[in-house]
């Protein structure tokens, strides 16, 4: 397995995301966190673990809503950095790559995860995640941006690309060597039910509509999706 890409620690790329995330029209306001609020539901009394905390902000929330103990994990050091601005005796951060994590089985009861860890969660603990949407990843370094307009029509769509090719992906994203894993639809479910899930939701989502008419341009994620959220439970 290649080594985790630690590119938040890029004092390039963390500027330009941390301006990003700072925008009033961003997608982690706009889509992921209601989203994964939506599927992660009611957490008073589970031992919750974040891998990928980022910036603390589900860990907060988590802990407010009555989480038992909140674990959040992530390999970047300036993320971990934003997370200690708001300091919570609730919460532990921990500074490691998801492949190099170690905790003892049947650890947690939810755990918002973009990795398998089955072994860690107790039966009918959650695994919740978001992550690029397939149709997205697709194309990402072989033609970007991924929009086509037909000039007589005007009608315009998005570009699906190899998408049988399950590779990296490299391209830019505020700074160039960008890496993603494109994987089909169809390998990430089979992957969950082979590791043990039994798949409760998936969500394809787009911006509220009150957000939409805030902001039009929120109306494009309709037409493509940006994210594929799963609620999968650990079976025995």
């Amino acid at each position: 397995m290649p080594p985790a890409q630690n590119i938040y620690d890029n004092e390039e790329f963390f500027e330009g995301y941390m301006a990003l995330r700072g925008s009033e029209l961003n997608a982690n306001d706009t889509i992921i966190r209601p989203s994964m609020r939506d599927l992660v539901g009611d957490v008073r009394g589970l031992d919750v673990l974040d891998m990928g905390c980022g910036t603390g902000e589900m860990c907060l929330w988590m802990a407010d809503s009555g989480a038992a103990s909140v674990v959040g994990m992530d390999v970047s050091e300036r993320m971990l950095e934003e997370a200690a601005k708001e300091p919570d005796e609730r919460i532990t951060y921990i500074h490691t790559a998801a492949e190099d994590a170690s905790f003892e089985a049947s650890s947690f009861d939810l755990a918002p995860v973009l990795r398998n860890i089955h072994t860690w969660l107790r039966p009918g603990g959650r695994f919740v995640f978001c992550m690029e949407h397939p149709i997205m990843t697709a194309g990402q370094g072989i033609l970007e941006p991924g929009w086509v307009t037909d000039d007589e029509s005007g009608l315009r769509a998005w570009t699906v690309l190899r998408y049988h090719d399950e590779t990296e992906r490299v391209s830019r994203w505020f700074v160039d060597g960008v890496v993603r894993y494109h994987r089909t639809m169809a390998t990430i479910v089979n992957s969950l039910v082979a590791a043990g899930f039994r798949i409760k939701r998936m969500l394809e989502p787009h911006a509220s509509e009150d957000l939409e008419g805030k902001w039009p341009k929120l109306l494009q994620e309709r037409e493509r999706p940006l994210f594929l959220f799963v609620s999968a439970e650990a079976e025995s």
